[in-house]
């Protein structure tokens, strides 16, 4: 898919996706103690659409950032907590699902105590990333303050963990759209709005700049859970790479329970034009690739 002015978003992601995976296979040890360390690998490594981490990258851009360690370091730190939550989410006492990415399930592969730990291990080391020592890549103290302030916000009660919680105590629940909202800005939303927050915490970006990368990233991190529970409806597990149809199965409230299906898909367009909005009232020169990212997430298939 290309964005606007012709821009190439299929080869600005590769190069960046490139460099993503080449730094998660130099970081997350393959030789951890009792076997973690390939627990930890398999559930990171080859695979995933990589937005979290793309969304850095084009926030550091959009703001100039020329800090391209500390980019680096917060695109697989972003994935790292994204890949501990869903390997922690398809354990039994979550979803209990057995797919993923199109193959099993951590714990189906590696057993539920050596997931629960993977994911422990994962989550540590993301932070461990934001932090290199003096021997490693050189990121500004401040800089690395801030990268790990808004990870623990995104990925804590007040985000990602706490909107999982209300998730798990929803089951069978008829939700409101404001409630149904709130537990999805937390669960999915807050660590895609953070990985925006994240890119432009690399480079000098503050006041109605930053306000507007928040919006967009708000509006985003919505769209793509919008998107997510069509997909569940409308796409089978081989495309979706995970069990398709269990949000009903496992009577689940979601947008298409909540709307119908042609309304949810009226209301991620809504929000797609939301986060493009947002963009244009930035002040910020080269947006275009958070644009077209913002396409990417209303519009894909998977």
């Amino acid at each position: 898919m290309s964005g606007a002015l012709g821009f190439d978003l299929p080869a600005w992601s590769a190069a960046r996706l490139s460099a993503v995976e080449a730094a998660l296979d130099r970081w997350v040890p393959a030789h951890a103690p009792a076997g973690v360390g390939e627990a930890m690998r398999y559930a990171v490594l080859d695979g995933g659409k990589r937005l979290r981490a793309l969304l850095v990258f084009a926030a550091a851009e959009a703001v100039g950032a020329t800090d391209g360690a500390a980019a680096l370091r917060a695109a697989c730190a972003v994935e790292l907590i994204h890949g501990y939550s869903l390997v922690h989410d398809d354990m039994p006492c979550m979803d209990n699902d057995v797919l993923r990415r199109g193959k099993p399930t951590v714990h189906v592969r590696f057993g539920e105590a050596m997931a629960l730990l993977a994911g422990d291990a994962m989550q540590a080391l993301a932070f461990e990333l934001l932090t290199p020592g003096p021997d490693e890549d050189r990121v500004a103290p401040p800089t690395q303050a801030a990268l790990c302030a808004q990870l623990a916000r995104a990925a804590g009660y007040a985000g990602m963990a706490g909107g999982q919680a209300i998730d798990l105590a929803s089951v069978g629940l008829a939700l409101d759209e404001n409630q149904l909202r709130t537990m999805h800005r937390l669960k999915t939303g807050a660590l895609l709005q953070a990985s925006v927050r994240m890119g432009a915490a690399c480079g000098a970006c503050g006041g109605p700049a930053l306000a507007a990368l928040s919006d967009y990233g708000a509006a985003i991190g919505l769209a793509f859970q919008v998107v997510d529970d069509i997909l569940d409806v409308t796409a089978d597990s081989a495309t979706l790479g995970k069990t398709a149809g269990k949000d009903a199965l496992n009577d689940k409230p979601t947008y298409v329970s909540l709307m119908g299906l042609e309304a949810a898909r009226a209301h991620a367009r809504e929000l797609q034009d939301d986060a493009l909005a947002a963009l244009a009232n930035s002040g910020l020169a080269d947006t275009v690739a958070l644009a077209a990212l913002a396409r990417m997430v209303v519009e894909r298939s998977n």
